[in-house]
């Protein structure tokens, strides 16, 4: 394949980030990366995926929602703050997960920057404008570039020790779900552009793995920008196929060749299929809780297929790339 699959957007980036990259490009038509998403300290998915395959997937998802600086604790909901404390200390987690060499994938539900109540990530919850967050001086690009920064530092004792993460910052930014996509593409695109632009230059933060999250052309933020491509998928329940329609449809954001990703599924993909029809994915993730624990999606007689399955990845067949 071409070098340009796994040159990195950030010039600077270090070695593990190149070997991730150039591993991932390599693997692509060929084997998928297995990966499951994980929101708590308990990470009961691991441990379910362990007890009943044997197996641990190569790629282990985190959730930082809890480290958001602007939680709202006096007016909030038991659902939200329940949430919230059992995501308290994941990052402790990902430092035990890169012990074992595996690879980490980092997804934001940010709370709002400035104002809002309960989940403020969502739209609905708060008044944040983000298409003002994204010009410089006023209030919200302060809080913006506040929170971004506390972030940084978060993120600063992964990259000191050359660990890669996979970054998913401002997932499903094509939706008006998020407080960071309900103003358009337009401004999704700055905000990934100004995150990028600090993260790289001002903080250099070199281990970020930069993973876009979307297959709407027009919020595609630039290939200089952009590392990986992925998309979210929650296809009909036990229906477990190559996602080649998917794949093909995210392929039309780029102007050049990319590594792909399923960003988030809720039924796991066939690699069998995907190695046999030729589908460039290169890892999936399965979302966490009842998409991984319960057999409403994913029955563990196939849970087992797919990790005893030569055409996947598990964290055993993965190579040292850090």
């Amino acid at each position: 394949m071409s070098d340009k699959l796994y040159t990195p957007a950030d010039p600077d980036a270090q070695l593990c980030v190149r070997n991730v990259m150039k591993y991932l490009s390599d693997i692509s038509y060929d084997k998928i990366v297995t990966g499951q998403h994980t929101q708590t300290m308990a990470m009961e998915e691991l441990h379910h995926i362990r007890e009943i395959t044997g197996k641990e997937p190569a790629l282990l998802g985190f959730e930082l929602l809890s480290y958001s600086p602007n939680i709202n604790y006096l007016d909030t909901d038991e659902e939200c703050m329940t949430e919230v404390e059992e995501n308290y200390g994941t990052l402790k987690r990902a430092w035990e997960w890169s012990q074992k060499k595996g690879l980490i994938t980092f997804v934001w539900h940010w709370f709002s920057p400035l104002g809002g109540r309960s989940k403020s990530f969502f739209t609905v919850n708060t008044d944040f404008d983000a298409s003002r967050a994204v010009i410089s001086g006023t209030p919200e690009n302060e809080a913006l570039i506040s929170d971004m920064d506390m972030m940084a530092g978060l993120l600063r004792p992964f990259c000191d020790k050359g660990i890669p993460i996979l970054w998913r910052p401002f997932h499903e930014g094509d939706g008006g779900w998020f407080w960071w996509g309900t103003k358009g593409a337009d401004t999704v695109k700055k905000l990934w552009r100004i995150m990028f632009e600090r993260y790289t230059k001002v903080h250099k933060l070199n281990n970020l793995i930069w993973v876009w999250n979307s297959q709407v052309p027009e919020c595609y933020p630039g290939d200089d920008v952009v590392d990986i491509i992925s998309r979210d998928m929650y296809p009909d329940k036990h229906t477990h196929t190559s996602q080649s329609e998917m794949y093909h449809e995210l392929l039309k954001i780029t102007s050049q060749p990319k590594i792909t990703a399923i960003g988030e599924t809720g039924t796991l993909p066939d690699a069998d299929a995907i190695h046999d029809e030729r589908i460039g994915w290169a890892s999936y993730m399965t979302w966490s809780k009842g998409f991984c624990l319960s057999e409403e999606y994913n029955t563990s007689e196939y849970l087992i297929k797919l990790y005893d399955s030569p055409n996947a990845v598990t964290l055993e067949e993965l190579p040292e790339l850090y």
